[in-house]
């Protein structure tokens, strides 16, 4: 084999001989490594993109990033934005073994904390504190009324998504994340009692005032004022287990998020392949 070398013009993408002499790759998995690398970050690498691109199809270009994820070329994951779509990121590593290497030394060079020393030492080198005046103390503050607690935290979790969703009702109920870890426990306590989800969004939400400058405040206010009490116990049947919901898979065909026991496709893939059939 002869070469012949020429002078690259800017635009160009460099490739080591680890990926492109690769001896367990295939070679459609090499070349579309390498597709992949030559991207600006950003692009769309999903199966359904490539397949527009090149004449392979889906399951050949499937099998290829399968490939990839398995030597540590590509790594794809599920991440929920924030209005709670679920939507899969592809990573891409141009070398991976550098990579993990780099990361471990990383985490080798992180300084360990230093010993404190002993009591007895830092009560030698110590000088000894002067005496500051006598002051008067501080008048305490007013303290309001205490939220409600709940007596167990299982409603929290749908407590702090409840007030999340306030804004949707009203931009002005937008609460921060400090706010919402505060308030939620008096919003588990109101669930604890008995009160719907959708009831305690109207109570807080409902008849909000023109001017509305503290909207944690007003929150929290009705959250003690209006308080309901505790239903009277009731022996109650107990619920039947309900079974775990299967995990998230990529689409074979799409690379969509989906619930299903094992690899498979969505519906929308299988009815294009029965089409295609």
């Amino acid at each position: 084999m002869q070469k012949v070398t020429e002078f690259q013009e800017p635009g160009y993408t460099i490739i080591g001989d680890h990926l492109a002499q690769h001896h367990e790759l295939s070679l459609g998995a090499i070349g579309l490594a390498v597709y992949i690398l030559s991207l600006p970050e950003g692009s769309h690498v999903d199966i359904r993109s490539l397949a527009k691109r090149f004449p392979e199809g889906r399951d050949r270009i499937a099998a290829g990033l399968r490939e990839l994820e398995r030597h540590g070329y590509l790594k794809r994951v599920t991440k929920r934005l924030d209005d709670g779509r679920l939507v899969t990121v592809t990573i891409s590593y141009n070398n991976p073994r550098a990579t993990q290497a780099r990361q471990a030394g990383e985490a080798d060079a992180r300084p360990a904390r230093p010993a404190r020393p002993p009591a007895t030492a830092r009560r030698k080198t110590s000088a000894p504190p002067e005496r500051a005046a006598p002051t008067a103390p501080a008048p305490a503050a007013k303290a309001g009324p205490s939220l409600p607690r709940p007596r167990t935290p299982q409603h929290l979790t749908t407590a702090s998504a409840l007030l999340a969703n306030l804004r949707r009702d009203d931009a002005r109920l937008l609460l921060p994340v400090r706010d919402i870890d505060r308030l939620a426990p008096g919003v588990a306590a109101w669930l604890e009692r008995g009160v719907s989800p959708e009831a305690v969004r109207r109570a807080l939400s409902a008849d909000l005032p023109a001017a509305l400058r503290n909207p944690a405040g007003l929150v929290g206010h009705r959250l003690t004022a209006l308080l309901p009490p505790p239903l009277p116990e009731t022996p109650t049947p107990p619920e039947p287990a309900r079974a775990a919901p299967a995990p998230f898979h990529n689409c074979e065909g799409c690379e969509r998020a989906i619930r299903t026991p094992g690899p498979a496709r969505c519906r929308d893939c299988r009815s294009n392949r029965r089409e295609d059939a």
